[in-house]
Order: structure tokens, then sequence, then C-alpha cells
């Protein structure tokens, strides 16, 4: 399984963002799929994910500014993130559990400034 994150990059305060997250060597549309991400000095914290049949969660902090969707066409899911704030500062992965094992990629950096 390989998961590549890209998009990552400097936002201004209250700008938007749109990551991608490629997947492959897994049958991508009969799985969820993760976002989590790790501010700086922090642990990775789990923002939210979309489910095979599209539906979504996220963590409370990011309600209402950041969407997940999914494109099973092209193996990949995204994260939108729209007037983004500092504390959004942070490593982003995406995640998927496959065969018993939660599988990460390497992570594309966003910068949030103030």
């Amino acid at each position: 399984v390989q998961l590549q994150a890209s998009g990552g990059g400097l936002v201004q305060a209250g700008g938007s963002l749109t990551l991608s997250c490629a997947a492959s060597g897994v049958i991508f549309s009969t799985h969820g799929m993760d976002w989590y991400r790790q501010p700086p000095g922090k642990r990775r914290e789990l923002i939210g994910g979309i489910a095979e049949n599209g539906g979504t969660n996220y963590m409370d902090s990011v309600k209402g500014r950041f969407t997940i969707s999914r494109d099973d066409a092209a193996n990949t899911v995204y994260l939108q993130m729209n007037n983004s704030r500092p504390e959004d500062t942070a490593v982003y992965y995406c995640s998927v559990l496959y065969l018993g094992r939660d599988y990460f990629g390497q992570g594309t950096l966003v910068t949030v400034s103030s």
C-alpha cells in the first residue's frame, strides 16, 4: 500500500488550500480514508475521515471549515481547507486501514501565516 499526499504549502490566515492523497495497492473504493495532522511539537491527531459510501466525520475544530471528499475513479482522497487558521499549521497525512493495519503517507506540510 502506498499513499502519496501533496498540495501542502504556505497560506495566509483565512485562505484556502486543497490537499490530495493518491492511493495504490489497495482496493480504494471499498475502504474508508482518514486525514491526520501533526502540529509542531505535538502528537498526531485525527482530523476526520470519509467512508466508502461517502459519509464523513470531522474533529470539532475543523467542522464547517474543512471538507473531505473522494474520487474512487482516481483512487484519490482530498482535504479542502477553508478559512485556515495559524493553529492549522501541521504536517498532514492520509491514512487507510487495510487488512488490519494502518498505513500512512509521507505527509505534506501546511503552514498558515497570521
